[in-house]
């Protein structure tokens, strides 16, 4: 490690005081000795030949408590060393032919031979030294993370305040009116960074919790790791992330929200909730899902209210793991065609995005057309908004400033010229859009 990971390492160390720790012991890791033999002859049986650092960097444990696990491995004639070099960490080791047997067998009950997991007590610990109630949204963080962008001051209030709360909030208007497009801009009041762990252990299973689609590392000065000492600042076992952000769709079933069990690999994926732990959960179209709106509701009523869920491994066993989450449901319906009484009371923020002022509407009309090359007239805008528009009793939703100017942009990319926003293309554009004969 150069002299400058070194300082990086050790400004990350002080800059992340919640941040946790590498064990010192294998006690400290707090997994069983017997897992971690499994896991590291697991790691030499893929990797055939390896040297100390390698299984290092692959399991993310010191290399001083992987050379007590070798040590163990070789006396119980386990593993062997293959080649000695200039020093301990140049030292090549392998399985025994009976290392290779056992290595078989531990391959059948789970092929999970990644990081090495934390324990579920370390991990609940984490989530709630980092909980999302934890963050506040000022007013002026508010306006810095929505600067630019078009929204209603009652509704950006009430979006500040329900951050603040840590409680679930129920967006709800017509198709088009940009609830999905809030409910994404709601990670830009995200503040904090959080410890993800690479997989965490319950019983002896394996569950893999880190998600490159949900968990942003940091990636600056902070993090480049070339090995493993006993200088190191922080717990390779976890990653330095921002707050994370999931979103699921019509797609979204009840088994998703219980443990994903890979009968071939023999270990677990988190549900997607788990996943976005300490950061925000977002149900896109509410409605559209296989299930009902009630059921899948009756699903988060007790997490929503104690902030802990209920999960059970295939072998039956029960546990509870925290629920550090803001649940945000986006919908075309209405608070009272979803949930009972009971349920809407748990939900802290109803929060109606309905149609647009005229004002808003050409601000963003406006913007659209500097964005996508559009040259932008009050010409244009005037005759869309009182000829289009109101004509036909059509509302001013978010949506359709850009939908429209889009495609004013693709018709004058397919004939070769350069686009024009005029009345021709206008009512061009407006036909395609809403079908209009």
């Amino acid at each position: 490690m150069n002299a400058q990971t070194t300082v990086q390492l050790a400004k990350l160390g002080e800059s992340t005081p919640n941040f946790p720790r590498p064990p010192r012991s294998i006690d400290e890791t707090g997994l069983s000795f017997p897992f971690l033999v499994e896991l590291t002859t697991k790691a030499l049986f893929i990797r055939g030949q390896s040297r100390l650092s390698e299984l290092s960097r692959q399991l993310k444990l010191a290399p001083t408590l992987l050379e007590t696990l070798l040590g163990f491995m070789r006396t119980e004639r386990i593993c062997e060393v293959a080649k000695r070099g200039d020093t301990d960490g140049d030292v090549q080791y392998q399985l025994t032919d009976g290392g290779r047997a056992r290595a078989s067998e531990f391959l059948q009950k789970s092929q999970y031979a990644g990081a090495a997991p934390v324990s579920l007590a370390d991990y609940s610990r984490q989530i709630q030294q980092q909980a999302i109630g934890g963050m506040s949204v000022e007013h002026a963080a508010l306006d810095n993370a929505f600067a630019g962008l078009v929204i209603k001051t009652h509704i950006r209030e009430q979006l500040g305040a329900a951050m603040n709360s840590g409680r679930a909030m129920f967006l709800y208007g017509p198709a088009g009116s940009g609830k999905t497009y809030l409910a994404e801009q709601l990670a830009r009041l995200l503040s904090g960074d959080v410890a993800i762990p690479h997989a965490i252990v319950v019983d002896d299973q394996v569950i893999q919790v880190f998600d490159p689609l949900v968990h942003h590392p940091i990636e600056d000065e902070k993090a480049p790791v070339e090995r493993l000492d006993r200088n190191q600042r922080i717990d390779p076992r976890w990653v330095l992330c921002r707050r994370p952000v999931a979103l699921t769709g019509g797609e979204l079933t009840m088994d998703m929200l219980d443990l994903d069990f890979d009968a071939t690999t023999r270990f677990y994926q988190a549900p997607p909730h788990v996943k976005a732990n300490n950061g925000i959960f977002i149900v896109d179209d509410l409605g559209r899902q296989v299930i009902s709106p009630r059921q899948l509701m009756n699903r988060w009523i007790v997490p929503m209210d104690r902030r802990c869920d209920y999960l059970k491994l295939h072998n039956g066993y029960k546990f509870v793991i925290p629920f550090d989450v803001i649940l945000v449901f986006s919908t075309n319906m209405k608070p009272s065609e979803v949930a009972d009484e009971a349920f809407l009371r748990r939900l802290g923020y109803k929060i109606h995005v309905g149609p647009m002022e005229e004002s808003e509407y050409r601000a963003i009309f406006k913007r659209v057309c500097e964005e996508q090359g559009v040259p932008f007239t009050e010409e244009a805008i005037d005759y869309l908004i009182h000829d289009l528009h109101h004509r036909e009793q059509k509302p001013l939703l978010a949506c359709n400033p850009r939908d429209i100017v889009c495609q004013v942009k693709d018709f004058a990319t397919y004939r070769g010229v350069q686009p024009e926003m005029n009345r021709a293309e206008l009512d061009w554009a407006w036909r395609n859009y809403f079908a209009s004969h």
